[in-house]
């Protein structure tokens, strides 16, 4: 026990020479005791070597499992992206009633990020009562309140954290995206005063992004998009954004799948059919035709899975520290489309419960995956959202994605969402061109306009026979983890159709700009 404290302090004060020295005396003294090997792993962790760490807290846990080491054992699971080994892991560490506060935090996250936010609220709960002081701890239980429905709760959780900590940017953010705002009932002037007052600049970040989303809510869309204009110019800045760097992505899928022979552009993969793909620009709609069709009696919602990507990344086989650029969609050309399939189908495998039939796979980003998709699931279904181009410019704009996404970099400037949604637009065109029909491009204006009749074409595209319940989506209690959450739980609207006029001045360059591109923006 000695040698054990003496290296949990070390750790705790980030001295690891003498943690693993002391870590290295527990093993010497009782090479049986899985805590020696446990805090050498958690000091390999500290020294970010992950690959070392891994094998070091797996032999801790083999020596006796206990709750705190195969919960870091999940969180390094997750970081190599083995989900199923980590689920297993977390959830086997939730079932030895983890007696700390951290530990219960680290299955909760484990949870979330394989996208069973409804099983992450019980140890966040945990981790919150053990020390309720926690802002980590308390904003991870308040994020899971709010993608499982839990409004209230979850405002009560981010409003304890405002109390304690007035410029907490990632709380207002939070409160401002969790409900729409109104005249009667609204942050704006204690966002002011935060904003004033922050000194952290990712703190003033989501402040503003706060601010301009209440302001929009209320009807001020100068004010918004002041607000959205500095926020959005510092992340490019912060990012180094360059749209020649999607640019040169888009040149490689056509290079590869519209000049690569017509033996690429063949499906070749076995015939599972239980993939149902919802994919187009962010901000489109695919929550809500993720929300319609996983209301159905045979279909669940996956999450927005990064199993394709990742499949694709690891067959082609290329050394980029990137999920997705030239070298590797180049290189994919040559990896087995059976191979493609068994990679994804084990890793969506992870994220479903395998009560129903079909699941969906909600990532947007999906589309640069089209050619792939199809060659190594022929029988999945694909369903592209396509919404009036300057409301898809205007919500990406206004929009703060997840900053170390390597998909969403462009939204952060009017004319690089223009720039995108132009090539977005062509690579759509030459799917349709390869294989028409293939992929329902389904606008949301028209859903919106006529649920039943597109809800209809919907599910007929998707080899689903009619469920009443998709036209009450708004009922479903599953979890949503997008900016949509709010929107998805009430029934269907027009509100968002034509949004992009109020601010028609501060867009007028990117809409002349399409014009001169042949693209209909009205």
């Amino acid at each position: 026990m000695k040698y054990e404290a003496q290296a949990r302090a070390a750790l705790k004060q980030g001295d690891l020479n003498s943690a693993i020295a002391a870590a290295r005396a527990v093993i010497a003294a009782d090479p049986a005791n899985p805590d020696g090997y446990f805090l050498l792993g958690m000091a390999a962790v500290e020294a970010d070597q992950v690959a070392q760490a891994l094998p070091l807290l797996q032999n801790a846990v083999d020596r006796g499992p206990k709750a705190e080491h195969l919960a870091q054992l999940a969180r390094l699971l997750i970081l190599v992206r083995r989900d199923g080994e980590a689920a297993d892991a977390a959830r086997q560490a939730m079932a030895l009633a983890p007696p700390d506060a951290l530990t219960c935090d680290t299955i909760g996250c484990v949870l979330a990020r394989l996208g069973d936010h409804e099983a992450s609220v019980a140890p966040f709960l945990q981790a919150v009562a053990a020390e309720p002081d926690n802002r980590e701890f308390r904003y991870n239980l308040a994020a899971a309140c709010g993608f499982t429905g839990r409004t209230a709760d979850a405002r009560a959780h981010y409003e304890t954290l405002l109390k304690g900590e007035p410029t907490n940017g990632r709380a207002h953010y939070a409160l401002a995206i969790l409900s729409r705002q109104t005249a009667a009932s609204n942050h704006v002037p204690r966002l002011e005063k935060a904003l004033g007052m922050a000194s952290n600049p990712d703190d003033a970040l989501r402040i503003r992004y706060a601010l301009a989303k209440e302001l929009e809510d209320l009807g001020d869309a100068a004010a918004s998009f002041t607000h959205l204009a500095a926020a959005n110019a510092r992340q490019k800045q912060i990012l180094g954004y360059d749209f020649r760097q999607d640019a040169a992505i888009f040149d490689a899928i056509e290079a590869l799948f519209d000049r690569g022979g017509a033996g690429l552009n063949r499906g070749t993969g076995d015939a599972d059919g239980r993939p149902i793909f919802v994919v187009g620009m962010p901000r489109t709609g695919t929550t809500l035709v993720d929300r319609i069709l996983s209301s159905h009696r045979d279909v669940e919602a996956a999450g927005e899975l990064q199993a394709m990507p990742i499949a694709v990344k690891r067959l082609a086989g290329t050394r980029s520290r990137v999920v997705i650029d030239p070298e590797t969609i180049m290189a994919s050309g040559s990896a087995d489309p059976a191979a493609i399939e068994a990679a994804y189908l084990e890793r969506a495998s992870h994220h479903r419960s395998g009560r129903t039939a079909r699941f969906t796979d909600k990532l947007p980003a999906n589309f640069l995956y089209i050619g792939h998709i199809v060659r190594a699931l022929p029988n999945a279904r694909i369903v592209c959202l396509r919404r009036n181009p300057m409301d898809t410019i205007w919500s990406n704009y206004k929009n703060l994605f997840a900053s170390q996404s390597a998909y969403y970099a462009y939204s952060y400037d009017v004319m690089d969402i223009a720039r995108y949604y132009a090539r977005f637009d062509r690579l759509m065109a030459m799917w349709d061109r390869l294989w028409p029909g293939r992929v329902l491009q389904l606008s949301y204006e028209g859903l919106v306009a006529d649920q039943e009749g597109q809800t209809r074409r919907l599910l007929d595209h998707c080899g689903l026979d009619w469920d009443d319940a998709c036209l009450s989506f708004h009922r479903n209690e599953a979890a949503v983890a997008t900016p949509s959450a709010a929107q998805v739980r009430r029934p269907i609207n027009a509100d968002a159709v034509g949004r992009w006029k109020a601010h028609a001045d501060a867009l007028e360059p990117a809409r002349l700009w399409l014009q001169s591109q042949d693209i209909a923006v009205d």
